[in-house]
């Protein structure tokens, strides 16, 4: 017999097994001898109360029968036809993956085409940039294989279920090597050091049934007639032409943008946000979390999510990483940019997050007349040059190569420059530098306000044991590329499908694969 039951147990109960066999046999009735295993469905940590953190577990519970392995059916990923239409994908990121595999099982034939290289090639040029400063700008923390998803973290948590199976997501993920934890933990994660060997494995796949995937090979043009693609054209001089097109070049592809604009081709500029990352120690957040002074070890490392209102602004954590590092994500010379990621262990011992402020037109507007970069409020790339700038402006008050400005977290609410600053995660190197020249005032403010309030929620947070990065200004893309709301395609061109996070659709790895498959279902209900 096999039977559904929901329990809640201490950490170290929930991770030991006869503890669980006996909360099974309180709950069933059944005694403990006859549960022969059990299967998680779901789980997740409540750690509101300060008394006892617990572990809220649903599971499948096997009674007097043998425990079978979860089985999660196959996607099958036939070989296509010789005669298969062709849909050329622009990108390689979780978008333009996932997207190629949906043709495939609708029958139509992707073309991937990368500006970057494949996983093992590019792990080279992130050696360069975290140990040398080096940016090369096609093979970096956001070009090549797998995006930017492939190095920075692999979260797999999404609220965006109206847009796609979330669980289809999640079971292509496990069948092409991600662990089985991620089809029940509340908040799923493969982590950085397993992604690139899992999305090779689906470009292996792609390959295996006909599909390509090209690498090295960057879009510098199109050519249109009669409101369609005919063909586009790379940076090597191959022309190539489909059925149709998938633009999924992520949210840093600042050359298809502009590339865009110069043909006249309708984008428009869209709020983001933009800030600096905050790194704590780990010890420091799980005792604020789960108000200890030692995390228990059944517990995983503690996260946090914070928002608040500032002067009617938005100021939120975004993309946090428990046990991870801060790493350089410039796409090109004389740029600051930072991200962050963890391995699937979460074990190193740091927490990092975005600390980010809403950026809207005017704002960046006013910021960009005070700097004498002016340009027309409604100009689309208006908030692209302000993310270009504020990055710029962070380089200059570095130490050189990718060495970022930096400062202790009350010093910066303090608008002190640090006499020092503490070990921190980020390889290239930091600079103690005064980041009100590096950010616009009213992020800066915001900022300041912001942590204080942090610090009142969250009693620890406030600190000068922290460190604050400038700049994480890579939250989404400053630029949307507008498409029809049913025939999903650009408004002027019939034939392009704006996708996933460069396009202003998606916001991770899930919501952007959810898009590339929706996108990739549409062109088949037509071509």
């Amino acid at each position: 017999m096999q039977t559904k039951i929901q329990v809640r147990l201490t950490p170290s109960e929930s991770a030991h097994g006869p503890s669980l066999i006996k909360a099974i046999s309180q709950i069933t009735g059944e005694a403990e001898s006859s549960i022969t295993g059990y299967q998680i469905l779901k789980k997740s940590v409540d750690a509101r109360s300060r008394q006892q953190i617990w572990v809220n577990l649903s599971l499948i519970a096997f009674i007097k029968e043998p425990i079978s392995k979860r089985f999660i059916e196959p996607l099958l990923f036939p070989s296509l036809p010789s005669n298969a239409k062709e849909v050329i994908i622009i990108g390689a990121g979780p978008a333009g993956l996932f997207a190629a595999l949906e043709c495939i099982q609708l029958g139509l034939r992707p073309i991937i085409i990368e500006r970057g290289k494949d996983v093992r090639a590019r792990r080279r040029d992130l050696a360069s940039l975290n140990k040398e400063g080096i940016v090369n700008r096609e093979s970096n923390y956001c070009f090549g294989e797998g995006g930017a998803g492939t190095y920075s973290d692999g979260k797999l948590y999404t609220r965006s279920n109206k847009r796609g199976s979330i669980d289809k997501i999640l079971k292509i993920f496990y069948q092409f090597g991600a662990d089985e934890n991620i089809l029940y933990e509340a908040h799923p994660h493969i982590g950085t050091n397993k992604l690139p060997h899992i999305i090779t494995a689906m470009r292996e796949q792609i390959e295996a049934s006909g599909g390509k995937v090209l690498f090295e090979k960057k879009l510098v043009d199109f050519v249109i007639e009669k409101e369609c693609i005919q063909e586009i054209i790379t940076a090597d001089g191959d022309r190539m032409k489909a059925a149709a097109y998938i633009l999924a070049t992520g949210h840093s592809a600042r050359d298809i943008f502009t590339l865009l604009f110069e043909k006249n081709i309708s984008i428009e500029a869209k709020p983001f946000a933009l800030g600096v990352r905050v790194e704590h120690p780990q010890s420091a957040i799980d005792a604020i979390q789960y108000h200890c002074l030692v995390r228990d070890p059944n517990l995983p490392p503690a996260s946090y999510n914070l928002v608040e209102q500032v002067s009617e602004r938005g100021v939120f954590s975004f993309c946090m990483c428990p046990g991870g590092i801060i790493a350089p994500a410039a796409t090109a010379p004389g740029e600051i940019v930072v991200n962050g990621w963890s391995p699937s262990k979460r074990d190193n011992p740091y927490a990092n997050s975005g600390m980010v402020v809403q950026v809207d037109v005017p704002a960046a507007a006013n910021f960009l007349k005070k700097n004498k970069t002016e340009l027309p409020d409604n100009h689309p790339l208006l908030l692209l040059a302000f993310q270009k700038e504020v990055e710029q402006a962070a380089f200059k008050l570095g130490g050189g190569l990718q060495v970022a400005p930096a400062a202790r977290l009350i010093d910066f609410c303090s608008n002190k420059v640090s006499a020092n600053l503490p070990d921190a995660s980020y390889l290239p190197g930091l600079q103690s530098a005064p980041l009100n020249e590096v950010l616009p005032h009213f992020i800066h403010r915001s900022l300041q306000e912001g942590f204080k309030a942090f610090g009142k929620k969250m009693k620890g947070y406030y600190t000068n044991d922290a460190i604050v990065v400038a700049t994480e200004s890579r939250t989404s893309s400053p630029v949307r590329i507008p498409r029809d709301a049913d025939a999903l395609h650009h408004p002027q061109i019939k034939n392009l499908y704006p996708c996933a996070e460069g396009a202003g659709y998606a916001g991770g790895i899930v919501s952007a694969a959810m898009d590339g498959q929706k996108l990739a279902q549409q062109i088949a209900s037509i071509v």
